[in-house]
C-alpha cells in the first residue's frame, strides 16, 4: 500500500467525567500517555504519512506533547468545540488539495493496536468504500453510538441521547474509528447540522449523508470490544491500565519470560524483555525499557523507564532504576536507587546505595558511571557526577564525591569511637 493516508486523531474533549485539572488525553497508563498509545499504533502501521491532532480543552499542553514527541504530527485548534464533525471540519482547509484517504480515530482509546488497525484499511481498500465505519459488539451498550443497518447496509449511526427504546437495544455499537475517500467525503463536512439533543455537529452524520449520495458504505466489525474501550473517567483508565497489563504480560509468557505472579506485576507494553528472565511479584515497570535474557527483577522492584539491562542482571527487592543503563552479570539486590547511571558488568551495587542525581536548586540530573568489576559497598551514596573505575572498591557507608580511580579503594567514614561505660547501672 502507499503512504496517502493521513490520520485525524479527535483530542480536545475537556473529560469532564475524569474529574481533573489535566487534559484527559494526557492521563497516563503505565508511564506513557492516552494519546501517545494511539499516536503510536497509528505510527507502527507504517502507513500513514501525517497525523493532524485537534485539540481543544488545555490546548497548550496537548499541542506541547504532540510537538515534543512526534514529528509525523501537528495539531488543530478547534475553538471554540461544536462537536465531532466539527472537530474534523476544521482540518478541511490543511488537506484542500489531499488526495486519498483519511483514518480517523479518537485520541482516548489506548488499547487500539497496529494489527487492526492495518487490517481495518486494508478492508476498505479491497471493498473500494468510500466510507468504512468500525463497529463492535457490547453486551451493554450504553453511552455508545447504535450502527442502524437495512439488511446488511449500514443506514445511519444514532448517538444514545438520541436513539430510541428499540435502538437503544442494539448492542452493535460505533468504535469511534473511521477511513474515507477524502474528496469524495469532504464536501459532506459544510452539510452538517446541529440538530439533535446536545446541539453539536456530529461526524457520524456523515453516514446518513453518504447514504443519501449512494456512496459505497460499508462496516468492519471488530471482535475484540476491548481494544476501542474510551476512556471517560477515572474507572474507564483504571479498567483499561488492567486489560492492557494483561495483554503485556500475556505476550511475554508466550515469549518465554517467567511471571510468578502476573496479578501483581505491572509491565508497560513498551517494555521489551528477554526469555528465562524471571519477574518476581509486586514487580512495577513503566515507560519504555529493554531488559536482557535470564534477568531477576524484584519482588518489589520499580523500573520507572529509560531502563537497558543487559543478561544476567539482578535487581532486588526495593531497588528502583530509571534512566539507566547496566551492563550483563550486574547486580543491585537490595534496597537501592539508581538514576541516570551508566553501570558496566559484573558490578555489585550494595544494599542501600544511593546515586545522588539531582540537584533540587538548578533542577539538573547528572550522570553516574560505574565501570567494570568495580565494588560498591552498603549504604554508599554517589554524589553525581561521578565516576567510579574498572575494579574500584567503594567502602559501606562511604559518600563518594569525586572520581575514583581503576583498583582503588574510596573510604569516606567519622571514625568510628567507643565510649567505655556510657550505660550507668
Amino acid at each position: 500500500m502507499k503512504k496517502n493516508i493521513n490520520a485525524i486523531i479527535l483530542a480536545a474533549g475537556k473529560g469532564t467525567r475524569m474529574k481533573s485539572e489535566q487534559p484527559k488525553v494526557l492521563h497516563e497508563i503505565l508511564g506513557k500517555t492516552l494519546l501517545g498509545y494511539v499516536l503510536d499504533a497509528v505510527n507502527k502501521t507504517d502507513l500513514i504519512e501525517k497525523s493532524f491532532v485537534i485539540v481543544g480543552h488545555q490546548a497548550e499542553d496537548v499541542s506541547k506533547f504532540v510537538t515534543e514527541n512526534y514529528k509525523t504530527a501537528s495539531t488543530v485548534l478547534q475553538s471554540p468545540q461544536l462537536g465531532t464533525g466539527h472537530a474534523v471540519s476544521m482540518v478541511c482547509p490543511e488537506l484542500e488539495n489531499f488526495e486519498g484517504e483519511i483514518l480517523i480515530l479518537c485520541g482516548d482509546a489506548p488499547l487500539i493496536t497496529e494489527e487492526t488497525l492495518k487490517k481495518f484499511i486494508e478492508f476498505h481498500k479491497n471493498k473500494k468504500s468510500d466510507l468504512t465505519v468500525m463497529s463492535t459488539v457490547y453486551e451493554n451498550p450504553t453511552n455508545y453510538g447504535r450502527i442502524i443497518r437495512d439488511g446488511d447496509n449500514l443506514t445511519a449511526i444514532v448517538e444514545e441521547k438520541d436513539a430510541s427504546p428499540a435502538q437503544k437495544k442494539i448492542k452493535e455499537v460505533n468504535a469511534g474509528i473511521y477511513c474515507l475517500n477524502w474528496q469524495k467525503i469532504k464536501p459532506v463536512f459544510s452539510k452538517l447540522t446541529n440538530n439533535n439533543s446536545q446541539g453539536e455537529y456530529y461526524l457520524t452524520d456523515i453516514i446518513s449523508w453518504g447514504v443519501k449520495c449512494d456512496f459505497n458504505i460499508n462496516v468492519y466489525l471488530l471482535e475484540d470490544n476491548e481494544e476501542v474501550l474510551g476512556i471517560n473517567s477515572k474507572a474507564d483508565l483504571a479498567e483499561a491500565t488492567k486489560l492492557l497489563n494483561q495483554k503485556t504480560i500475556n505476550k511475554h509468557l508466550e515469549n518465554g519470560v517467567m511471571i510468578v505472579d502476573p496479578v501483581t506485576t505491572w509491565i508497560s507494553a513498551d517494555t521489551q524483555i528477554g526469555s528465562d528472565t524471571v519477574i518476581y511479584p509486586s514487580v512495577y515497570v513503566t515507560g519504555k525499557n529493554k531488559i536482557g535474557k535470564n534477568c531477576h527483577i524484584g519482588p518489589f522492584a520499580h523500573i520507572r523507564g529509560g531502563v537497558e539491562l543487559g543478561d544476567n542482571v539482578k535487581i532486588g527487592n526495593f531497588v528502583e532504576v530509571k534512566k539507566s543503563k547496566i551492563a550483563s552479570n550486574t547486580n543491585a539486590c537490595h534496597l537501592t536507587y539508581i538514576g541516570d547511571s551508566e553501570i558496566g558488568s559484573d558490578v555489585n551495587v550494595g544494599a542501600g546505595t544511593i546515586t545522588a542525581n539531582y540537584n533540587h536548586f538548578t533542577k539538573a540530573k547528572s550522570k553516574t558511571v560505574i565501570k567494570n568489576g568495580a565494588s560498591i559497598g552498603s549504604n554508599s551514596v554517589l554524589v553525581a557526577p561521578v565516576e567510579i573505575g574498572e575494579q574500584a572498591v567503594i567502602g559501606a557507608g562511604t559518600v563518594v564525591t569525586k572520581n575514583v580511580e581503576n583498583k582503588a579503594l574510596a573510604v569516606a567514614r567519622v571514625p568510628m569511637k567507643i565510649i567505655e561505660n556510657y550505660v550507668k547501672s
